[in-house]
Parts: structure tokens; sequence; C-alpha cells
């Protein structure tokens, strides 16, 4: 099934069309780069899998990065507005802070990214669900030229392409093509529980974040007006620890008695450091790409972020004449990429290693330590990241310093982390 007004046979004229870009997968990053390079007058066709709205495993948290992030005039269905935070220590030593502004918002992903979509399409983006990429050729008898990519699609249809960015999620085909190297997989299961009136009310405004029983893993409860959207996450091949975590923590949190309206599973994944972002035409973004805050595995802002620089590349490379200057703008787009989400990734690489150690030291200065819940509060609202916190505060620089040389020392010498977990 289509949506928007390409043409089903893509022929202008009895000669095959060639779009600007095409933009695989119609999520965040998918979208954002869609609309970016159609902002820039190209031709774009954006390709979607499924039918829109659907489904999403993810919290739908929008801190601060990513309201800044999207779309002029875009207005944020926003469910609940968050000015205070629960968090527990394997369910003790439970403490609540508070903001009077507000933190960050809450929306559910199905509407957020129809939104998104239609955002793109209002910008001059050509829309079509249902239509599943098997693969892209930049070689071949599929490909007219050396300025082309065919897009080859489930059914036999060709597409063909100036650009292509690849946004078709963690287990993209597209960034298999480019080259994608992963260096963190981790499990998220989540559950969107309807409640009476009586209990979400007593979540309004309050997300709960629970540190969790096993080495980097953590729990969360996001309200959505009528609905709770419970969550854990933990690293890659703790299956049944990960699920029996999510059932204590609902059972915990009085929540079992009501039956959840979705339940479902995800892997998130993060690139390595030296995985590619690009080959020949194509470019890669958002989860695609493997970007993806490591510690509190936060995505949506990096897919937005990523999405736009990459539709604002993909718009140089579809003009770009021959492979020499489509390769200096891939690197550009690259550059772009690592100086900014790369810097970002790598502190929260280090704050995850250090998490997985001593999450009682985390517990305790986001609950007692005054500067730590600024810079919490400071991060989810936009005003600075972890990455600039790192570089512009002596003190944050040398503790994690010192963490980093501690760990290291440990791990070294093979003795268990000398730090109790709990405070």
């Amino acid at each position: 099934m289509s949506s928007g007004n390409s043409s089903a046979d893509d022929v202008r004229g009895g000669e095959r069309q060639v779009w600007d870009v095409v933009v695989v997968g119609a999520g965040p990053a998918g979208a954002s780069a869609a609309y970016a390079a159609a902002v820039a007058g190209r031709r774009v066709l954006l390709l979607e899998k499924a039918e829109l709205p659907r489904y999403k495993t993810c919290g739908g948290g929008i801190i601060g990065p990513s309201r800044d992030a999207l779309p002029p005039g875009f207005e944020l269905p926003l469910k609940d507005r968050v000015h205070a935070v629960t968090f527990s220590l394997g369910g003790r030593f439970t403490r609540t802070r508070r903001s009077k502004q507000m933190l960050f918002g809450l929306v559910d992903r199905p509407e957020f990214d129809q939104q998104l979509v239609e955002h793109a399409q209002k910008a001059g983006a050509e829309l079509r669900t249902g239509t599943t990429v098997l693969r892209v050729e930049q070689h071949g008898a599929a490909v007219p030229d050396r300025r082309t990519v065919a897009v080859v699609l489930q059914g036999g249809e060709t597409l063909l392409a100036r650009a292509v960015v690849g946004a078709d999620g963690s287990a993209s085909r597209i960034g298999a093509h480019v080259g994608v190297k992963l260096d963190q997989v981790d499990l998220g299961l989540e559950a969107e529980i309807p409640v009476p009136d009586t209990v979400a009310e007593d979540w309004r405004g309050r997300v709960f974040i629970d540190w969790g029983p096993m080495p980097g893993s953590y729990g969360w409860v996001f309200p959505k007006g009528d609905t709770l959207t419970v969550g854990v996450i933990s690293a890659r091949g703790e299956g049944a620890a990960t699920k029996r975590y999510l059932e204590e923590f609902i059972g915990r949190l009085g929540l079992a008695g009501f039956e959840p309206a979705v339940s479902s599973g995800h892997l998130t994944r993060c690139r390595a450091d030296d995985s590619p972002l690009s080959r020949g035409r194509v470019l890669v973004c958002g989860d695609a790409a493997g970007l993806l805050e490591p510690w509190t595995r936060e995505g949506i802002s990096y897919a937005l972020r990523s999405g736009r620089l990459a539709g604002e590349w993909a718009v140089r490379i579809a003009e770009a004449r021959d492979a020499v200057e489509t390769r200096r703008q891939a690197l550009n787009y690259a550059f772009a990429i690592k100086s900014g989400l790369g810097v970002e990734m790598a502190v929260g690489k280090r704050m995850l290693a250090v998490f997985a150690r001593r999450p009682g030291l985390f517990h305790a200065a986001l609950t007692g330590f005054r500067p730590a819940w600024r810079a919490f509060k400071e991060i989810t609202q936009g005003a600075t990241s972890l990455g600039e916190i790192v570089r512009t505060h002596p003190v944050a620089q040398r503790a994690l310093t010192v963490l980093d040389r501690q760990m290291a020392e440990s791990a070294a010498s093979g003795a268990k982390d000398p730090v109790s977990p709990r405070p």
C-alpha cells in the first residue's frame, strides 16, 4: 500500500525517475532526514515497511536535545510533563527529586512519529508505506551510472536515487550494506499498562527510575495519561534475568494486577568507535548507524539530530558529480556526527562502565549531591550535555578520570569492585 502521490512505476516521460534522495525508514531519524532534504528543495522519497502509525518499544521521553532538533513549528503531542524523578536502588533507598521547571516531556511514539512524517510530507517529501527494502546496489546492471544508487524492493521493483539514507532501525539492512559495526547490544523489555484514574493521578508529572540488579541495568516508569509505560533494560544475553527483573519491578510497584495492553521487547545497538557511517552514496543515521547514548540508551535525540545531518549531507552527495566529491561530503558527514554525537557517546560509554560496577555511587550522587542533580536537570532540559559537563567542569573530569583509573586497576588485578554497590 502506498501513501502520498509517488508514482507506482517510477516513470516520468518514458524515462526512469531518479530521486535526489531516498530515505529508508520513517522513524524519527528517517523523517528528520526526509524533512531536511525536502526543505532544501530536493525530490525526496520516504519508504516505510509498516503502515503508519505503528507501535515502537520506547519510553517516549523527549529531552531538551530532542526538542531542539524538531522542525520549526512542530508542536509536541505531550502526554505528560515531568517535574519530578523518583530514584531507587533495587527497590531500596527511594528518594524523589523535584524541579520547578519541566525536566522533559513524554509522548506516545506512534503519534510522535506520525507527526514527524507529516512535517516531512508538508516540506515536499513523498511517502510510501508497506514497502520493504531488500538491498541497495551501487554497482551492476541495475545501476545506470556512477552517480546513481539502486534501491531494490521486495517484489522486484527497483528505485533509483542520487543518494540514500538508511534509517531502518537497529536491524538495518542499509547498515549491513555500509558495514556498521556494533560495540554494545542491550535488551529492552516494556509493558504499556492501562491504569484507573486514581492510580494515574499518583504518577502524574513524575517518572520512576530504578537501578537494577544486573550490571548496567535499570528500570523506568513513564506516565502517559491513563497508561503507564513500564520497562527495563540490560545487556543482551541476560534474557531470563531481564524478564524476571521486569516482572519483579511491576510487582514491587503494585501494578501486577493490571493487564498490559502491549508487551514488547527490542534490542538496542551502539556503534563501535571505528564503525563506518557511509559507503559511496549511502549514509546511515539513528539506530541504523548504532547512534545511541550508551549509558541511558536514549535514542530519540540521537535519531533526530543524526537524521537532520544525514538529510543535509545527502543533498550534497546527490549533487556530487564524481567519486572524489562524494567521498569528501561523506567524510564531512562523518566528522559532523563524530564531533558532536560521537563525543557524547564516548562519555556515555565511560559512564556506563562506572555505573555497571558502582550503581550505588550514582544513586547516592543523584539523590544526595546537589551538583549531580543539577547536572541531571541541565542535561534533560537541554542546557548542556554529558560531554560538555566533562569538558567544562574540572571536578567532573577529575572524578571520572579517577574512577576510570580505579576500574582499570581493579580489572588488571582481577579483584572484585572494592566499593559496595549499595550506599
